[in-house]
């Protein structure tokens, strides 16, 4: 074989090698690597704002502030001071009751269903309602255009243990034609009341403040009636057993007479709308001389006058 042809078999042994080679160690480099350059969007989570608006929203009036009113959890009594805004919108309400008296505002408060409710409302929401309409009516506007509503509910929007603005204000038009059938259930409810009285028993010389579930009701009614029917007048009478003279008796009844008032106007009643009265010994309801007819004469009896 002569060298020209030795050297092309080289050259064709060469490149078969080489191709060999290549297909088995670099076949892979040749592949081609695909990357997702798709851009990834990352969630972000939505922060809720952390303050529910005062809303007055009516025919005629339209007001909003992100500021409220505010309670502490398990209480009813209101926060104080009131910031400005909702002062303003307060104030504007005002005015806009005064120039249309048919308008009337319910006022429903709200509790969550793990608070506890202290108070002698039969719910901690009506509590509430009852103590933003006694607010209102101390910055001048007219109890008589509000009415009261209390709802339990899961959750509300708090700070801390403060809850934010638990009320909503609904405006609707007084109808005069539904006057007489107000009338009559009202008084029906004062029927009601007077005929199974709300009765506060004491003990010698002492005073009571925790009401059972029954008399806790009772209240609720009075609180009811004196809202709706504003010339109503409550009338406590303390009594008294008859140990010790007369007259020690007579004051003693009058102390568990004013000390009913007292009670009473914690609990959502104007004090100025109680009168007080004693009887001391002189109307007896049990037997003097056991102890178990001494404890039922010492009592107030509280009713609608």
């Amino acid at each position: 074989m002569s060298k020209k042809a030795l050297y092309l078999l080289g050259i064709a042994i060469t490149i078969i090698l080489g191709t060999f080679l290549y297909l088995k160690f670099c076949c892979n480099c040749s592949e081609k690597i695909t990357t997702d350059d798709t851009p990834k969007t990352v969630s972000t989570p939505v922060q809720e704002p952390n303050f529910v608006p005062f809303v007055l929203n009516g025919p005629g009036i339209e007001y909003q502030t992100h500021d409220n009113l505010k309670f502490l959890k398990n209480s009813a009594t209101l926060i104080i001071p009131v910031s400005d805004s909702v002062i303003n919108g307060i104030q504007k309400l005002k005015t806009f009751l005064v120039s249309n008296p048919q308008q009337k505002v319910t006022i429903t408060g709200y509790a969550t269903s793990d608070e506890t409710n202290s108070t002698t409302f039969e719910n901690l929401g009506l509590a509430r309602a009852n103590e933003v309409k006694n607010y209102f009516v101390s910055e001048g506007l007219s109890e008589k255009q509000f009415s009261t509503k209390g709802e339990i509910i899961d959750k509300w929007k708090m700070t801390a243990d403060t809850l934010l603005g638990p009320a909503n204000y609904a405006f609707d038009t007084i109808d005069s034609t539904s006057t007489s059938a107000a009338t009559d259930e009202w008084t029906a409810l004062k029927d009601k009341i007077n005929a199974d009285p709300l009765i506060l028993h004491f003990n010698t010389n002492q005073s009571k403040e925790t009401l059972t579930t029954l008399e806790k009701q009772k209240v609720a009614d009075i609180v009811k009636y004196t809202e709706h029917v504003k010339e109503a007048v409550v009338l406590a009478v303390g009594h008294s057993d008859n140990v010790g003279n007369r007259d020690s008796n007579i004051v003693l009844g009058q102390k568990r007479a004013v000390f009913s008032k007292n009670y009473l106007s914690k609990n959502g009643i104007d004090a100025t709308r109680i009168e007080t009265q004693s009887k001391g010994p002189d109307e007896p309801i049990g037997d003097n001389n056991t102890s178990e007819g001494k404890a039922s004469n010492r009592r107030t009896v509280i009713t609608i006058k």
